[in-house]
């Protein structure tokens, strides 16, 4: 995989050119990567380091673009919003193949958010919206409107995962739709059926390991809080609240 180390030069004016010192460090913070996902290729800005791991694309981040892609009738007519963007890499593609309405949130850190807007820049499409969010705090926005939420590899601390369901569950019971209806989906995946998503919906998928008892310690949680966990294939998970309209395959 091709690797560039990002130039930070062009940010500034010639008034305001920093120093040697200054550019090295830049240098060091962050590379810029060329990431092949389905039907294009990406270069993404990442974090040499970061934290919280927002600096790197994981497994599941591919894979759940191709799931995607073979079920595009789970995202089409969406409004949706990405917990734990990072990069904002998924969240560009599929804006960039289908043109989706879709916000991207993680921790509340400005060079999280910086970094997305300038890898949707280099990918050539608008900055999209963000949300800058720690798992458990007061949601800032009081009435949310994303009746799609996703999400991908993000059990990694299993000490946050309380504070994870908060935030699902509080995205999923505080929805409130906008002044449209919600369109059916049209498209077929490749097997026998058609996934049908309820809204809202909540999304994941993961290849990082984590041990049955963590997974379990996830599931077990929701549950607690009113949620029901759905496996609908090749480790996605469909999360609502219990009582909605159930996803289901339609053969």
């Amino acid at each position: 995989m091709e690797i560039a180390i990002f130039s930070p030069s062009s940010l500034f004016s010639e008034d305001d050119i920093p120093t040697c010192e200054d550019n090295a460090e830049t240098q060091e913070n962050y590379v810029e990567r060329k990431h092949q996902f389905p039907g294009m290729e990406l270069i993404i800005r990442e974090f040499s380091f970061h934290q919280l791991n927002a600096n790197l694309l994981w497994p599941g981040t591919f894979a759940f673009a191709e799931w995607l892609v073979q079920h595009r009738s789970c995202i089409e007519g969406r409004r949706t919003i990405e917990l734990g963007s990072g990069t904002g890499a998924l969240a560009i593609f599929l804006r960039k193949s289908y043109n989706l309405d879709i916000t991207t949130s993680d921790y509340n850190d400005q060079e999280i958010e910086d970094n997305i807007a300038h890898n949707c820049k280099e990918n050539e499409i608008p900055v999209v919206p963000h949300i800058k969010h720690t798992w458990g705090d007061k949601f800032p926005n009081s009435d949310p409107d994303w009746d799609l939420i996703i999400a991908s590899d993000i059990l990694l601390y299993v000490k946050q995962y309380a504070n994870l369901i908060q935030t699902i569950s509080f995205l999923l019971k505080s929805y409130k739709p906008r002044d449209r209806k919600p369109v059916s989906p049209t498209g077929k995946d490749e097997n026998d059926g058609e996934v049908v998503l309820p809204w809202p919906a909540f999304l994941m998928s993961w290849r990082r390991r984590i041990g049955k008892e963590d997974e379990s310690l996830f599931f077990n949680g929701c549950e607690k809080a009113g949620l029901e966990v759905k496996h609908i294939g090749s480790r996605v998970y469909c999360i609502r609240p219990i009582g909605n309209e159930k996803s289901e395959t339609k053969t």
